[in-house]
């Protein structure tokens, strides 16, 4: 039955394992402490670290964290590379130039993104380009992207103004279509064609003059005068 101090040796590796974006095994069989000193310095400045596990702990605790593919893997002496930050081939990198320097030290596989590489694969990382290498040639190619549509922008924002100017001065000089001066005399001869002829004058009646008062006989009067 497993002590305690074990338990808790495989719970810190399981969290180990669950908080790294890859694992690259090694054999270290022949490294003395200063050699593995010197490469344990060598992975923190690319935030990966390197530990010295034994093989059934850290079977236990790969098990436990789903991991059931590294199985082979482990036989010798082994040290494990926790791979924390991002960029995965600065780390292999990092181990292959290490073995070089170290001919005992030997990368035995490793594990990311859910699969198991082998001794092969885990090297082949070494060979692809930096991260950062990528990422500078992924923007060089934004950016040669982006001064093409801006040329092309440039491009159609000039043709487009130049023939908005051709318009501008093309139309002070437009003559109206023959169909709208037709209509336009039409409309003016209309009101003199339809225009009623006038009506004849007719007199006004003569009014009638008074008759004038008979003057009174002399007659009359001088018989006034006798009475």
């Amino acid at each position: 039955m497993p002590n305690a101090t074990k338990v808790e040796r495989v719970a810190e590796l399981k969290e180990q394992i669950e908080g790294a974006n890859a694992l690259l095994l090694t054999e270290y069989r022949g490294l003395t402490v200063e050699e593995i000193t010197e490469l344990r310095r060598s992975l923190r400045e690319v935030d990966a670290s390197l530990a010295v596990i034994k093989n059934t702990l850290m079977l236990r605790a790969a098990n436990d964290a789903g991991i059931a593919d590294l199985d082979d893997m482990f036989a010798g002496p082994s040290a494990v590379a926790f791979v924390n930050g991002d960029d995965v081939v600065a780390v292999a990198k990092k181990l292959k130039d290490a073995s070089k320097k170290f001919p005992a030290l030997v990368i035995k596989g490793g594990y990311m993104d859910g699969a198991a590489l082998d001794a092969a694969g885990a090297q082949a990382l070494a060979d692809l380009e930096s991260r950062e290498v990528m990422l500078s040639k992924i923007a060089g190619m934004l950016k040669s992207e982006m001064s093409h549509a801006a040329a092309v922008f440039v491009g159609a924002q000039s043709k487009f103004l130049s023939l908005l100017e051709a318009y501008k001065e093309k139309l002070p000089g437009e003559e109206e279509p023959p169909a709208v001066e037709a209509a336009a005399e039409v409309e003016v001869e209309a009101p003199q064609a339809e225009a009623a002829e006038p009506e004849p004058e007719v007199a006004a009646p003569e009014a009638a003059e008074p008759e004038a008062a008979e003057p009174e006989t002399e007659t009359e009067n001088e018989s006034t005068e006798e009475e």
